[in-house]
């Protein structure tokens, strides 16, 4: 079965694991602040524990936070746990992102931080964003932090710049299902010498390092996932996945939408096993991207689908983090391709001021685009080991669920 997602690992990542270098995880966040252009790079064991601690170093509390309604539910957890509120802006149908017009009414004088995220590997107009911020500084004088959700987007480019170094910093989250990954883990990257100076004190303070036991199975996490995504194998973890409750127990620990929780370990440092392998990964990612690139534009050559489909739209220095589409019936689509061996994704199921542990900070009626998108999108594979004779039977089988 062909998965919807999987991990670009090699010999290379499985060497990593062993033996273990003390200086690894300083060494990825160099490589990490190197490769993609900006001055610092703070590891963390999640990119929502980066988040909750910019909050907390900073001293922003009992502050609104202004973030799409169509998001991983990981960035609301953040900024409601460390005490702050979290104000929803309902996304466009054109690119997923944050409607602009509705952002810039989002913005109040209680507001001190706006967090653009571009989804799915879209980028924002940050030039619009800093000019509806800096509007809002000169207005209610205090400064607005704008943090880039780049979990998605990693280097997506607006008008040729990466959005990384738009604004005060930028947030990345690193697991195995993201474009490269540290097995876990999360980044912080920022220009500014004062955020990455009080987010490193704050680090140093309240985080400590990882057990013995919790290395070991962060190295043994690895080459399972990597056995558990192998096509000739994946069928049974499909099978785990979907029919019983061992793979969704093992997962929810880590990620539960309906519960505003972090997971048991999120104030322990990266690992150096987790930096190692980042430290590979980093070395691979302009050919990640060139790779779902090149996915993408034979997905938008090839596929013919029904009118009542949408596929997403073709954008210049977009990263693709994922090729969806936005269909009428998501669940028979995906039953159907499953049926023929591929699996399509559905990333993300939920309206974050539709779930009941956030409906206080919703307004009502103000989030139809972010409702309908999560219940009618689904993403197809598009990882780098994708072959053209693959994606051309995604393609066919794409086609037969209309037949």
């Amino acid at each position: 079965m062909i998965p919807r997602l999987k991990p670009f690992i090699g010999p290379e990542e499985l060497k990593s694991l062993f033996p273990k270098d003390k200086n690894a995880v300083e060494k990825f966040e160099k490589a990490f602040a190197e490769g993609f252009s900006t001055r610092h790079a703070l590891a963390f064991p999640y990119g929502r524990s980066a988040l909750w601690a910019f909050f907390k170093a900073l001293g922003i509390e009992g502050a609104e936070v202004v973030q799409p309604a169509y998001t991983c539910s990981v960035v609301g957890h953040a900024t409601v746990l460390s005490n702050n509120i979290p104000v929803f802006v309902d996304i466009n149908l054109h690119d997923y992102n944050m409607d602009l017009d509705l952002f810039r009414k989002a913005i109040t004088p209680n507001t001190r931080a706006v967090l653009p995220t571009h989804i799915f590997g879209y980028p924002m107009d940050i030039d619009s964003i800093d000019q509806i911020v800096h509007e809002a500084e000169s207005n209610y004088g205090h400064r607005i932090y704008v943090i880039q959700d780049c979990a998605h987007s990693f280097e997506a480019e607006w008008q040729g710049r990466s959005v990384i170094n738009a604004g005060d910093g930028a947030l990345f989250g690193l697991n195995i299902s993201k474009q490269i990954t540290s097995i876990f883990g999360g980044m912080f990257t920022t220009n500014d010498e004062e955020i990455a100076s009080k987010l490193l004190a704050f680090r140093e303070k309240y985080y400590s390092e990882k057990t013995l036991l919790e290395k070991i199975a962060r190295s043994i996490y690895l080459p399972m996932s990597v056995i558990a995504f192998t096509e000739t194998v994946y069928g049974l973890t499909y099978w785990l996945q979907n029919k019983t409750g061992l793979l969704k127990g093992l997962t929810d620990a880590y990620h539960l939408d309906q519960k505003i929780i972090f997971p048991p370990d999120y104030l322990k440092c990266m690992a150096a096993v987790e930096a190692q392998v980042g430290n590979e990964q980093i070395k691979k990612y302009q050919h990640i991207k060139a790779r779902r690139r090149e996915i993408a534009s034979t997905y938008f050559d090839q596929l013919k689908t029904p009118d009542t489909w949408v596929l997403p739209p073709q954008v210049e220095g977009a990263t693709y983090s994922h090729f969806v589409i936005r269909v009428p019936d998501r669940d028979r689509v995906m039953k159907l391709a499953a049926r023929q061996g591929i699996q399509l994704g559905q990333l993300i199921e939920y309206s974050m001021p539709h779930l009941p542990s956030y409906q206080k900070y919703a307004l009502p009626d103000h989030y139809p685009n972010s409702l309908l998108c999560s219940h009618s999108m689904i993403n197809l594979p598009i990882y780098p080991e994708l072959n053209e004779k693959k994606i051309e039977n995604i393609v066919r089988i794409l086609k037969s669920t209309d037949d």
